[in-house]
């Protein structure tokens, strides 16, 4: 069983050498643990978010040089008394701090305990927590924007404006209840119609975010794919800005796929070169990059195919747009070589050289506009955690029914149990219906020492 007396410490910086290292210490205990093997003021009598410069000994011996932070329950990221050791980059150090701190009564903290009895102590709700993860692991000023705006409190805020309109209408549903021989009703029924209407609309917009918040928490990847010297590595080292694939003049130079990330817009684009597509070639190495370029294809986000301008015939186009549509693959088509031989264009391909970086910025403006089909709302609610996710059907499948009951006119019970389903999975998000099980599964993504 999950025990938050006990006191816990962490390193709260990466492993590895650097110039400091933060220990970090949270629970009833951690000054006290910190003041046994501290040589300077007493922490126990010094105000809170205060600083103090001192030693870290180990009975006789001085392990560190340290600067000790101070923050007293409950104003602090925990809820309880924590303090932070910023000691020499050390990894020897670091362990030997932490071993000492163990030794005087701390735990060794599990993956994301702190923000856990952040969550537990009441300073974070369950939303608030996993957002927390999201800023530490984003990688795009979309990704940060998106986790800063739940970190904040933006997504919770819709959520409780839900669930407490519906908590009204659901008390006043079970008080009929307590009538039921009375055939009185409190509820307003055409008013309940409206507000799961109003409740629908706010659960689909949510929802349906989820496309974009997991372009923005995960990336968006992007497979280059083309005829052999239809000018992939060209054009990823054109878009990269960076000579990063090999490029010459010999069929089937690319063997194998190279994967690199680009940032457009805030939104991060893993483009993947792959081997050229033919359909016949007695390389056998090459055969094997042919049907890995294949596989990446079918799993891309989005398909850059590129084609030579001065070689390809209108025919072999339709046959890859065919083939696309079929497969319902997001694709942009890419005609190269412009600055050879101008060939007459086609309406929906754009048109570049790869090798004098013609156009490539317009290039970038389309893979941003086929992904995200608009500007990103930095200030609005953006999902993307899978979880949240799940919760958000069940609440739609919820109001369904209540709808639906209301159009049938069943009974007030039954009302409920659906209005009660939906609070549920409402709460499930915040964490004000949880358990320790799925707070575990959850916090045990999190790094060590958040």
């Amino acid at each position: 069983m999950y025990n938050i007396n006990e006191t816990i410490v962490a390193l709260a910086t990466p492993p590895g050498i650097g110039a400091i290292g933060v220990i970090r210490l949270s629970g009833s205990k951690a000054i006290e643990v910190t003041d046994k093997i501290f040589k300077g003021k007493k922490l126990a009598n010094q105000p809170s978010h205060t600083l103090h410069f001192g030693k870290i000994i180990d009975g006789e011996k001085i392990l560190d040089e340290v600067v000790v932070s101070l923050y007293k329950a409950p104003k602090s990221y925990t809820g309880e008394d924590v303090v932070e050791i910023s000691g020499h980059g050390s990894q020897y150090i670091l362990e030997q701090i932490i071993n000492l701190c163990i030794a005087n009564g701390a735990h060794m903290a599990k993956a994301g305990e702190f923000t856990q009895r952040a969550f537990l102590n009441g300073k974070l709700d369950l939303a608030q927590a996993e957002a927390v993860a999201d800023l530490i692991a984003s990688q795009s000023g979309a990704a940060q924007q998106a986790a800063m705006h739940n970190l904040r409190g933006g997504f919770s805020e819709e959520l409780k404006a839900m669930r407490e309109q519906l908590i009204k209408f659901s008390a006043l549903i079970e008080l009929e209840l307590d009538f039921s021989q009375e055939d009185v009703e409190f509820a307003d029924r055409t008013q309940l119609y409206h507000l799961v209407d109003d409740l629908t609309g706010t659960a689909i917009r949510l929802a349906d975010s989820f496309r974009l918040g997991n372009v923005i928490r995960n990336g968006v990847s992007v497979a280059i794919i083309g005829k052999p010297n239809a000018g992939k590595s060209t054009l990823l080292n054109a878009l990269l800005n960076e000579e990063r694939a090999i490029v010459s003049d010999i069929a089937g130079t690319t063997r194998d796929t190279i994967e690199e990330t680009l940032n457009i817009n805030g939104v991060l684009f893993r483009l993947i070169d792959t081997a050229g597509i033919r359909e016949h070639t007695s390389d056998i190495i090459e055969s094997i990059g042919v049907q890995r370029s294949m596989d990446t294809m079918k799993r891309a986000d989005v398909v850059v195919y590129l084609y030579d301008v001065n070689t390809t015939i209108p025919d072999e186009i339709e046959e890859q747009v065919a083939l696309f549509k079929k497969e319902n693959i997001k694709y942009l088509l890419v005609g190269n070589k412009i600055d050879i031989i101008t060939h007459p264009q086609r309406e929906d391909a754009i048109y570049i050289s790869a090798k004098n970086k013609d156009n490539v910025q317009q290039l970038k403006q389309a893979l941003y506009k086929i992904v995200v089909e608009g500007e990103i709302n930095t200030e609005g609610t953006i999902i993307t955690n899978a979880r949240h996710y799940a919760s958000l059907q069940e609440v739609l499948r919820s109001l369904t029914d209540i709808k639906a009951g209301l159009d049938h006119h069943i009974a007030s019970d039954l009302i409920a149990l659906d209005i009660r389903r939906c609070l549920f999975y409402l709460g499930e998000i915040t964490g004000e219906v949880t358990t320790e099980d799925k707070l575990d599964y959850i916090f045990s993504k999190f790094c060590i020492g958040k």
